[in-house]
């Protein structure tokens, strides 16, 4: 990470050698950091600096950590608020979640896991330039196609249904439910995501349903899970479709029932909250294979809604590149680039498999490296590479011009290895191309028997 564009932490915690241990860890991994020992320094130093993330203990000499985080909400900056404290809670934990922190931690903790949920955290937090309207929120786009799957999110958002969006990776799903989540009663009460793809199966079973004092190794307090920390509000499950099989009937129960047990109580505990999940697969198609109960689907496809992929929506391409461009030169303290037709007409011409994020990160790579505020479309052609140049999920040649009839597995096997070469091996890129998870990928990999070691 350059110190450009070095994320920024202020560390707020009585405990001289905690702090010098998190500002070491810290500045190792590239942030800015500043510290203060109690929460009036905290609230003098926040009246003059933006942080983009700020970690803060809870019980301090001259005060709480509740009162910086409100501070800093009164700000109306877009800071991440962490709190990590010796003396978790589960109430105090309700408390933080609904007040607006993004997780509630417990000392002592593993300074990798931190770093994770802080940059994850950060990576949901792209600054947006633009006041979101209440019927687009932070999507942007006047097409058809686009108008289309935002009214019928915003007639979802009037109930209390729970919500299955299926759509290609990189459209706006967690966006989408952002939308549906800021358009209904529950507006005022959190929103809370999990990627299920994202963690190991043991660690989403606690983040999803908490755990008691003792339930496990390292369990040195209770917690509470997602489903009541978002009590109130609004629950995204991201990735739904790798969701383990063995933790889907306990999902279906709390579904169903609307009552949550934490690893090692047997207490049923009463939650109010409206489900969105999410994918990037068809989950009927895999109910068909196995890999998903076919009643948790019917259970989660409640209101049904997908959302165009942008090689459906090419009239909000200029608009998308305008806006990333003003978000680029805001977040550099730049002049505004200059985006010319041409270059514009050739976004337009790309029918771009890894749907706004792909055109996003060009967008940044393309900003990022050139020499002056004019881009043309010599620009374009200079620093697009794609992997695929036309169509988007294609059979490998060697599949198309077969003369002999070849099984599903030999076409998928095939398909996979030729994917991956053409992104040279890179899991994470070919996942979204074919439209799956990266967890999936790994699994496909071994269930071919493809060398791992050559896929990073």
């Amino acid at each position: 990470m350059s110190a450009h564009n070095a994320h920024s932490v202020l560390i707020v915690d009585d405990e001289p050698g905690l702090r010098l241990a998190l500002r070491a860890n810290f500045a190792r991994e590239g942030w800015n950091v500043e510290t203060a020992s109690c929460a009036s320094e905290a609230l003098d130093t926040l009246a003059s600096h933006v942080f983009d993330l700020v970690l803060c203990d809870v019980r301090m000499a001259d005060g709480d950590g509740f009162e910086v985080m409100n501070a800093v909400r009164a700000l109306g900056v877009p800071t991440a608020f962490l709190f990590l404290t010796a003396y978790g809670s589960v109430p105090e934990a309700v408390r933080a979640m609904q007040g607006g922190a993004v997780d509630y931690l417990t000392k002592p903790v593993c300074f990798d896991h931190l770093l994770s949920v802080a940059l994850r955290t950060l990576k949901s937090r792209a600054p947006r330039p633009e006041a979101p309207s209440a019927l687009t929120g932070n999507m942007i786009g006047r097409s058809r196609a686009l108008a289309a799957a935002l009214t019928r999110a915003k007639a979802a958002a009037d109930t209390n249904a729970d919500v299955l969006i299926e759509a290609e990776s990189g459209t706006g799903k967690e966006l989408l439910a952002r939308l549906i989540h800021d358009n209904s009663a529950r507006r005022e009460k959190p929103f809370i995501a999990i990627n299920c793809a994202a963690l190991p199966e043991a660690l989403l079973e606690s983040e999803l349903f908490g755990h008691a004092r003792g339930a496990f190794t390292g369990a040195v307090a209770a917690k509470a899970g997602k489903f009541e920390l978002a009590h109130g509000g609004t629950l995204l499950l991201d990735e739904i479709g790798d969701m383990p099989l063995n933790l889907q009937p306990k999902l279906l129960r709390v579904l169903q029932e609307r009552v949550v047990e934490r690893l090692g109580e047997s207490r049923s505990i009463h939650t109010d909250i409206r489900v969105i999940a999410s994918t990037n697969v068809k989950l009927d198609n895999i109910v068909d294979r196995g890999l998903f109960r076919s009643d948790l689907f019917f259970r989660l496809n409640v209101i049904p809604l997908t959302l165009p992929p942008l090689r459906e929506r090419v009239d909000d391409i200029p608009m998308l590149a305008q806006h990333f461009a003003r978000i680029f030169a805001e977040r550099n303290k730049v002049p505004p680039a200059r985006l010319d037709p041409r270059f514009l007409q050739r976004l337009e011409g790309y029918l771009w498999p890894g749907n706004v994020r792909e055109l996003a990160n060009f967008m940044q790579r393309v900003l990022s490296l050139s020499p002056g505020p004019d881009i043309t479309a010599d620009c374009f052609d200079r620093e697009h590479r794609p992997v695929v140049r036309t169509g988007i999920s294609r059979m490998p040649g060697p599949v198309s011009i077969m003369r002999e009839p070849l099984s599903m597995d030999q076409v998928e096997r095939s398909h996979l290895e030729h994917t991956l070469e053409l992104v040279n091996g890179n899991r994470t890129r070919a996942a979204e191309m074919l439209g799956i998870s990266v967890r999936t990928m790994r699994n496909k990999i071994r269930q071919y028997d493809l060398p791992p070691r050559r896929y990073a």
